[in-house]
């Protein structure tokens, strides 16, 4: 998506350990506009396949899912880190491990949102490890529901989420995928332009 990747190259930072920050249009503040491209994006791709529900994990993910399930016309379900007080009933929960946060995380869906009769597609901002998106894959398949597809804002294909999720018959799409950076001058490399 070429609006996405000129964005990261305005305005995406660079800093040491491969990490991105798109903090100031995607993930802290929002482009709202540029969401909701995203959103469109998300639904050109995967128009193909009947959809029942968008899954994400919090916080990063819930405003792109939510902009994107208006085209779906679908509502949203969003893995929680912590069991609060207010989830009642069975619960689905796996453990992750976060890469920009490097710590693990209990992650729980309340398990009456998620039926065996659903169709998902699961949507994030971002694809490095895979550890988030497997934790996902893995509460989706808990519930007996199927997997229509995996969307994916920006995919560090230098790591090796995407090709795990490849690996495993999972159509991913991802919208930008990042093949390198350079945190001395900034740069961002994009698959195909390489």
């Amino acid at each position: 998506m070429q609006q996405l990747i000129d964005r990261i190259r305005r305005d995406g930072v660079v800093k040491p350990g491969n990490v991105l920050k798109v903090d100031s249009f995607l993930n802290h503040q929002m482009d709202i506009e540029l969401i909701n491209e995203i959103g469109k994006e998300f639904k050109r791709r995967f128009s193909d396949v009947d959809i029942t529900k968008i899954v994400t994990i919090e916080a990063s993910g819930i405003g792109i899912a939510c902009i994107a399930a208006q085209y779906f016309h679908v509502p949203v379900v969003f893995a929680k880190k912590a069991k609060s007080v207010n989830i009642d009933g069975e619960v689905l929960t796996t453990q992750i491990e976060s890469y920009t946060h490097k710590r693990v995380y209990d992650v729980i869906i309340a398990k009456k949102f998620i039926s065996p009769k659903d169709r998902v597609l699961i949507i994030d901002d971002f694809l490095a490890n895979g550890c988030a998106l497997l934790g996902l894959i893995e509460l989706v398949a808990c519930a007996g529901a199927s997997i229509e597809g995996i969307g994916i804002v920006i995919e560090k294909g230098f790591q090796s989420g995407g090709e795990v999720i490849r690996e495993m018959g999972m159509r991913l799409e991802s919208l930008a995928i990042v093949e390198g950076m350079d945190d001395k001058t900034g740069e961002v490399f994009f698959r195909n332009e390489v």
